[in-house]
């Protein structure tokens, strides 16, 4: 995951490494944190840790970094800040980022484009300009939850799908590669939401998917049922849209992926989804994702959106 620059360019980087669910806490916050005035990235170092980078300035964003590690992990070794050029920094964040392999789903940077099989489904996304690369826990469950479906969509035919809380865009991407069908993907963040629509096109299916910006299910009104829906969020929101997807799920056969939940508020999510049936559930570095499935029918018609 990386989170992209806005303005001054960074002058120094800062490393650490740490348990999955501590360092896309600590990159979280620091982005937050920072108002997008520096970078951060964090990528997989093996056995079980991950590499946290920031890159920042020599001011205020190095000593947010420092305060950021202290208070969310107490036990986390000291940053090791060394000088970078200026130019440089968006080569260095992409330097380890390795591909991310789910099911037939590939996520890659440019970098690595020769390297994808002719039997991957290929899904670039450019760490300098992603909100998410596929190397988080909740993506790729989502990404193996779609590869299971789309091995079963001959029982269940699959004709519109949402993607609410897109980030980057890349379980849209995938669900447009992989099932050729329209995808609207949604984002409360400008800025995610020109991101996503440039990764659709850079993967050749901006004209699959349509990119909207909008608050949760606000900007759902008048859509039609949907026969696939992802929500990779966070546990307070989907507790929230439970309701709202529920009855814009289709039936019957209509699948929700739900991810961005601790294996710990897994119960919570479900409870919340009571009139949905539990399909699957994976737990994955650290994080769950759990597949529902609508079985009774919708009072009224199909709609377009």
């Amino acid at each position: 995951m990386a989170s992209p620059a806005r303005s001054p360019r960074p002058q120094l980087a800062a490393s650490l490494e740490t348990d999955e669910p501590t360092a896309h806490r600590i990159a979280d916050a620091f982005f937050e944190r920072s108002a997008g005035q520096g970078a951060v990235s964090f990528v997989n170092a093996g056995r079980d840790r991950w590499r946290v980078t920031f890159y920042v300035g020599r001011g205020i964003e190095a000593r947010l970094a420092r305060e950021l590690v202290a208070n969310a992990a107490i036990d986390a070794p000291p940053l090791r800040f060394r000088r970078i050029a200026a130019a440089n920094w968006v080569k260095e964040s992409l330097a380890d980022l390795k591909p991310v392999e789910a099911g037939r789903f590939v996520v890659h940077g440019a970098h690595d484009r020769a390297r994808i099989a002719p039997n991957q489904i290929g899904i670039e996304i450019e760490a300098a300009l992603a909100f998410g690369t596929g190397h988080h826990g909740t993506t790729r469950g989502c990404l193996l939850a779609l590869d299971t479906i789309c091995k079963a969509r001959s029982r269940t035919p699959i004709d519109r799908i949402l993607d609410l809380g897109t980030g980057s865009g890349v379980l849209a991407i995938a669900a447009a590669r992989a099932l050729r069908r329209p995808v609207l993907a949604t984002d409360i963040d400008p800025q995610a939401v020109h991101t996503a629509l440039v990764n659709a096109r850079r993967n050749g299916v901006g004209a699959l998917v349509d990119v909207r910006h909008a608050d949760g299910v606000v900007g759902l009104r008048g859509c039609a049922p949907f026969d696939l829906v992802f929500a990779n969020i966070l546990l307070k929101p989907l507790q929230r849209f439970a309701a709202a997807l529920t009855q814009r799920l289709a039936a019957p056969g209509g699948r929700v992926v739900l991810s961005g939940i601790l294996p710990a508020q897994a119960n919570t999510v479900i409870a919340a989804y009571h009139r949905l049936t539990l399909l699957r559930r994976t737990d994955l570095d650290g994080w769950t994702t759990l597949v529902f499935a609508r079985a009774q029918a919708l009072p009224s018609g199909r709609r377009s959106c």
